[in-house]
């Protein structure tokens, strides 16, 4: 399915030659095929089973801290993804929402880096623009002094191609 000498993004999905290290889309981490395998063994071990309690005694971590409703979105998304959450609220909250405090998201350790991803997923896609403009939807332009290359997210004082990855405009 992957190839072990190219990096693939894991939001996009895109393929990408193996020196370059950010998604020219979306601007995430590569991974190499291997990662990539890896990450999706992961994922079909833990959707094959049901979505874990968790419990106190396992090593958990905070992921994410905010207001009752945004934590509650972000905990039905892991809990679709088979990942078990669990919610604490500081010390200004009363266990309701109603109080005003915020709530914690906690997961186990191991679960931690791709429900953190999930999350940053999620917020990319509902949130579109609020990171400012992506040069996944750039377009080449020959007559202005610097581009973005749409393929890699390269900027390079225009030429007819790409310094970086050698994509010809």
């Amino acid at each position: 399915m992957y190839e072990h000498d190219l990096k693939y993004c894991p939001d996009c999905n895109d393929e990408y030659r193996a020196e370059i290290e950010k998604c020219g889309m979306c601007g995430g981490p590569l991974f190499t095929g291997l990662e990539m395998e890896a990450r999706s063994a992961a994922r079909k071990k833990r959707m094959a089973g049901p979505v874990a309690e968790l419990s106190i005694d396992e090593e958990l971590v905070v992921i994410r801290r905010g207001k009752l409703a945004e934590i509650k979105v972000f905990e039905k998304l892991l809990a679709e993804q088979h990942i078990g959450t669990l919610l604490a609220g500081d010390e200004n909250s009363c266990g309701k929402g109603c109080c005003g405090g915020n709530f914690d998201l906690v997961v186990r350790r191991e679960d931690a880096e791709e429900a953190s991803h999930l999350i940053d997923e999620e917020i990319r896609r509902t949130a579109i623009g609020a990171d400012g403009n992506s040069h996944g939807d750039a377009v080449f332009n020959p007559e202005v002094a610097e581009s973005t290359c749409p393929a890699c997210g390269h900027v390079f004082k225009t030429a007819p191609e790409c310094p970086d990855c050698g994509l010809c405009f």
